[in-house]
Order: structure tokens, then C-alpha cells, then sequence
């Protein structure tokens, strides 16, 4: 189904969905996206592609303290196009032109006339990727389950 004929959030919440997909988008699907662009638009960096560090919180058993578990690497970039939409991404991992072309791609999300287009060429297909391994996690999982049940014995 073309992504024009469904109803996508707009708004703050489309715009955390773009991000989300976007950080959640490979170094490949990127770049395929990109070569696909006939008019590539002009991107100046605002700041970075930079790579540094974020602390990851946890808790235990979901309602529990947070707690520091630990360091992730996390690469981050702003561009602003030429029209002055500002793009901004940030992605697990060392990869600067991923997180180059995921910036430029919000930005051109939040411009009218090429959100149908990234839509279409970036957002859906990582959408279905990521369901579709969430799917298959699911099945693999559901298939390792063991129920657990009391026989009762007739005459004790």
C-alpha cells in the first residue's frame, strides 16, 4: 500500500515517528535512499556528524530505581537544507554518514513538498523491516514456550 493512502501522524508526533525510524534505519537503506534522490538537495552541517557517548538507564524489573547500566556510543548530526529546514539525527554506533543522510532526510520530511517521498522511500520500507523482525523474534520465541500444568493421579 502506497504510504499516501494511509493516515500518518503529523505533527510532534509524526516528526518523533521520522526520527524513530530514521535511528532505527541501516548505513545501507540510507544511502540506497539517497542514490534513488534525482534532485539531491544541498545539505550544510549545522553541527557534527559527531561521535560520543550517552549513559544508558535501566531499571530492574520495569517498576524498579533507575540505574546507570552502562555507556553507548551514539553518533549525532544536524544540516540545514537551503530552503533553512533544520534536520537532525542521532544513531547508535560510529557511523557519521549515516547519521549525515538520516539528518538530512528529516529535514526533508518536514518540507511539504519531499515528505511524500521520504515516506515512501526511507520511512516505509524501515518500518516493514523492523516489523517483520519483531515478527519473527515473536514466533521464535513463542516457539521455545512450555506450558506447565498439574497432572493429578487417580488415586492419590
Amino acid at each position: 500500500m502506497d504510504v499516501a493512502e494511509q493516515s500518518l501522524p503529523t505533527g510532534q508526533a509524526g516528526r518523533r515517528r521520522c526520527v524513530s525510524l530514521l535511528a532505527g534505519a541501516t548505513a545501507d537503506e540510507l544511502r540506497a535512499a539517497w542514490d534513488a534522490l534525482n534532485d539531491k538537495p544541498e545539505a550544510k552541517p549545522v553541527r557534527g556528524p559527531e561521535t560520543g557517548l550517552v549513559m544508558v538507564r535501566g531499571r530492574i524489573g520495569g517498576g524498579g530505581s533507575p540505574f546507570n547500566l552502562g555507556e553507548a556510543t551514539v553518533t549525532r548530526a544536524t544540516v540545514a537544507l537551503a530552503s533553512g529546514t533544520i534536520g537532525h539525527a542521532q544513531a547508535l554506533g560510529t557511523d557519521k554518514q549515516k547519521a549525515r543522510l538520516a539528518a538530512i532526510f528529516d529535514a526533508l520530511w518536514q518540507e511539504d513538498a519531499t515528505r511524500d517521498h521520504v515516506e515512501n522511500a526511507v520511512l516505509a520500507p524501515v518500518e516493514y523491516r523492523i516489523a517483520s523482525e519483531k515478527k519473527i523474534k515473536a514466533e521464535e520465541t513463542a516457539a521455545t514456550r512450555v506450558d506447565f500444568f498439574t497432572m493429578v493421579r487417580g488415586e492419590d
